[in-house]
């Protein structure tokens, strides 16, 4: 049983994981951070120097902006710089107009922007901004979290400087000592009332895919298997309905919808894939408002403890993670005890690793797809007790071993794919 203050602790870092998001994460962090260094610039901005880790820049370059139906960072940038309000966090282009889109267009067709890639640093979320107008300027940096400001200068007066120390939400991360069987204990013994939260992610996911089936965004996944040849294919069940409602929030959120979804550890797909597939699940099996909280805390601090170890960005898709714990989820709701969810987790890991991160744009739908099918297959396998043995590839016969495993592929085995990738990326 785990104590009173370990049950507190984590309850604070899923909340802090766990945040509305409206567009994807990576270019709504820059018009974030463009909007504080405009702010703090306090006048008219007549040009902005943005400087971004070669990850942001791959999740940036060809992505929804919400509400502009444009992509790609120019106009995120711009936004942030015209109209941008940082009090508003992660959701600051919620309320963006087209005139105010207008305005961006101008801004960036008059040269006013410049993208680099910032060499020379080893966080792979870091943004760093300077608006300039009248002579003066300010500078601000986001690293490490997309919403965390490291960096504040003003006129070359430091108004904040944490880059040297870690934040406070770094600090509680880094010191809270998940495993697979603490994730599973705090999901399955903590008293409900201190989970039910979760339910707000759902719920508000589960709206996020009812509007999006309104109309078709992006590569239309979800319609596509909702039409003659899907359904001839595929057919109407469970299963297929579980990669619908996913894939077609992601269609919607990658598309740059307008609707706010929640977010898992910096990722409003994570966030998705984490609750959809449960959720589904759960209520086509009717399970008790219970099963359906404890189940959803599983496959969201399961993804929470992964992300510890990969990192935010990483050359690995985050649908694998993200994937990884809504089979856990869903294989709790089918009856798993402890050693079924831990088989989940393996097949997991020992099927889908390995995917590529090739940047934030709509086709990631077609990956969630993937990944919510794999989900559904690995925990069906694992409840009729078959799992990757350690004797296979680089599943380990501990699971915390295991998804070390995992993470030492996508930090360091998958290096050289990341510069890859983004050098394919930028020069098409």
């Amino acid at each position: 049983m785990l104590s009173t203050d370990k049950r507190t602790r984590i309850h604070l870092l899923m909340q802090q994981e766990i945040i509305p998001s409206i567009g994807c994460t990576e270019p709504v962090a820059v018009a974030l951070c463009t909007a504080k260094a405009s702010s703090t610039l306090g006048i008219k901005v007549e040009k902005v120097e943005a400087f971004l880790s070669a990850n942001v820049l791959k999740n940036a370059l060809g992505v929804g902006i919400p509400g502009t139906g444009m992509t790609g960072l120019p106009i995120a940038i711009a936004l942030g710089a015209l109209i941008g309000k940082p009090e508003e966090g992660l959701e600051l282009l919620k309320h963006v107009t087209s005139e105010e889109v207008e305005q961006g267009k101008c801004f960036i067709k008059e040269g006013r922007i410049e993208i680099r890639q910032q060499t020379g640093i080893t966080d792979k979320l870091y943004i760093r901004i300077r608006c300039s107008g009248g002579g003066e300027s300010a500078v601000t940096v986001i690293s490490g979290n997309h919403n965390y400001f490291s960096y504040i200068e003003k006129n070359g007066e430091v108004l904040l400087d944490r880059s040297a120390s870690t934040s406070k939400e770094d600090q509680t991360e880094n010191n809270l000592p998940l495993n697979f069987r603490t994730v599973y204990e705090y999901a399955v013994e903590s008293p409900l009332e201190e989970l039910s939260f979760i339910l707000e992610a759902a719920q508000m996911n589960r709206k996020a895919s009812v509007e999006a089936m309104l109309h078709n965004y992006g590569h239309n996944v979800a319609g596509s298997l909702k039409n003659r040849n899907g359904l001839h294919i595929f057919g109407d069940n469970l299963h297929t309905r579980m990669v619908i409602s996913t894939a077609g929030t992601c269609d919607m959120r990658m598309d740059g919808g307008l609707i706010p979804v929640m977010s898992n550890s910096g990722s409003g797909n994570q966030g998705i894939a984490a609750t959809m597939p449960v959720l589904i699940y759960a209520e086509n099996e009717s399970c008790s408002d219970e099963q359906l909280i404890r189940a959803l805390t599983l496959s969201s601090l399961l993804i929470i403890y992964i992300k510890q170890q990969l990192g935010r960005l990483s050359a690995l898709c985050g649908c694998v993670v993200a994937s990884t714990g809504s089979s856990c989820g869903i294989t709790y709701l089918m009856g798993g005890n402890y050693e079924q969810i831990v088989y989940a987790a393996k097949n997991m890991i020992a099927n889908i690793t390995g995917m590529i991160c090739d940047g934030a744009k709509p086709g990631c739908a077609l990956k969630i797809a993937s990944g919510v099918s794999t989900a559904a297959l690995s925990a069906v396998i694992a409840m009729e007790n078959e799992v990757v043995t350690s004797q296979e590839g680089i599943v380990d016969e501990d699971i915390d071993r295991t998804i070390e495993n995992l993470a030492r592929i996508g930090n360091s085995g998958m290096q050289e794919t990341d510069k890859l990738v983004l050098d394919i990326m930028t020069k098409k």
